[in-house]
């Protein structure tokens, strides 16, 4: 019974549980996005929302479609709001917190022709003048 208690207690278990918790969160939040804004919005350009009546027979069978063109519909509708409301903003928030120093310079400028040499170079590569290190 201890190691099934510390296996519940590891901080990996923990994250998983709340990293879970907050996905179904927002995956409703996501979903009545898509429903109540994303999927009117559609409906009003290019006329029906739903395509669940459509389908197609063989041999009197029913080859209902229209519900996997409603699946298909959604999901990438779901994964373009996700891309463009979630995914890029953050990547551009990352972004501006994540602002690197410049890096040192290896190369600088002979004093006489002007020309890049290596930073620690005594004596320039090209004209032989001497530089200050």
């Amino acid at each position: 019974m201890r190691g099934f208690k510390a296996f519940l207690l590891r901080g990996n278990v923990v994250d998983l549980a709340i990293a879970f918790v907050i996905g179904v969160a927002f995956s409703a939040v996501i979903a009545a996005f898509v429903k109540d804004l994303v999927t009117p919005l559609v409906a009003a350009l290019g006329g029906q929302p739903d395509f669940a009546s459509l389908y197609f027979t063989v041999n009197k069978s029913k080859f209902m479609y229209g519900e996997f063109l409603n699946a298909l519909i959604g999901f990438v509708i779901i994964a373009a709001v996700i891309y463009f409301f979630v995914v890029i903003p953050y990547g551009a928030l990352l972004a501006r917190s994540r602002k690197e120093p410049p890096a040192d310079p290896t190369t600088k400028k002979c004093t006489e022709c002007l020309s890049e040499i290596p930073i620690g170079a005594r004596r320039c590569a090209f004209c032989t003048s001497p530089q200050s290190v």
